[in-house]
């Protein structure tokens, strides 16, 4: 069985253009993204964004953070902690944003393969490999068929889990414990005792 980026976007249906250029451990170099203006638009608040500034999913807004949320479980799944942003995971938001077609096929491809050689990885993309199998006549008889996870359906659960709550028609991001300083920690049921601490971003648009 031959695979190749184009024959995958036939089989998926989708196209096979654009940007081929992907980097996961450096800032991808592509006509048009500079790094800084990215990260401007996902940290406004910050006036001295850099390309090697820590890079953190704690500080974006709700709209940004469900994006990233989207890249880490759909387009991009890498698994482990979500807690910070990659580089390639911020080059992927700015096309999204900016409206820069990618070669997505490719991308699928090379996340496979660097799963593949990595000695503590799950090869992602198990629901486009199905359709992989089927495309080539791949017998699947006795395979255990896997119902869709919480994080595949999109709702204001989602958000809640990410710890955005919705106050008087304002999403409010309410961190975890274990995501605070260990200064502003409280245990028990003392939560609202956070105060501003544990509101860190704020969203007055309805979703």
């Amino acid at each position: 069985m031959f695979l190749d980026a184009r024959i995958l976007a036939l089989i998926l249906h989708i196209p096979h253009t654009d940007i081929y250029v992907f980097e996961h451990k450096k800032w991808t170099e592509v006509e048009g993204f500079h790094p800084n203006q990215i990260l401007s638009i996902l940290y406004p608040n910050d006036p001295n964004v850099h390309p090697n500034m820590s890079l953190t999913t704690n500080r974006l807004s709700v709209d940004h953070r469900l994006l990233h949320h989207l890249i880490v479980h759909q387009i991009l799944p890498t698994g482990g902690g979500y807690a910070k942003l990659s580089r390639m995971q911020v080059f992927i938001m700015w096309c999204i944003l900016s409206k820069i077609e990618f070669c997505f096929p490719l991308l699928i491809l090379k996340t496979m393969v660097r799963a593949f050689s990595q000695k503590k990885s799950v090869l992602p993309y198990g629901s486009l490999l199905t359709l992989v199998f089927l495309h080539y006549h791949i017998p699947l008889e006795g395979e255990i068929s896997t119902k869709l996870k919480k994080e595949d359906t999109y709702n204001k659960s989602t958000l809640n889990r990410m710890g955005w709550k919705k106050e008087q028609g304002t999403w409010i991001y309410h961190p975890r414990a274990d995501l605070l300083p260990k200064s502003n920690r409280v245990s028990g049921n003392s939560r609202s005792s956070l105060g501003k601490s544990g509101r860190r971003q704020e969203l007055a648009e309805p979703l």
